[in-house]
């Protein structure tokens, strides 16, 4: 079962950036899109452990600031010819405020 957990007003994520938060289950780095999505993955590239709260957003994927991985923000897959993932967080937005399910 998910727990709900309040983070932060959404405009202090900004558009096309990350916020980094620590939580029980390890660092999550929540990203919002140019058209608002959000999302929430794993702050852990899986091919060096690179921080993807520090990479380019540009659609729906992160670039790590490493070595250039893209990580699709919708299914937390790699993108090709790169294999791995990153474990992905429901979120939601309730007046204004960040809600991640963990």
């Amino acid at each position: 079962m998910n727990l709900w957990k309040k983070v932060c007003p959404l405009e202090q994520i900004p558009r096309l950036g990350a916020m980094r938060i620590e939580t029980p289950k390890g660092a999550i780095a929540l990203f919002r899109t140019r058209d608002d999505q959000l999302f929430a993955v794993t702050d852990r590239c899986p091919h060096k452990g690179g921080p993807l709260s520090q990479g380019i957003v540009a659609g729906h994927e992160v670039t790590c600031p490493l070595h250039g991985w893209r990580i699709d923000l919708t299914t937390g897959e790699a993108v090709s010819p790169d294999k791995g993932c990153v474990t992905r967080y429901p979120t939601k937005v309730e007046e204004e405020w960040v809600w991640i399910a963990l």
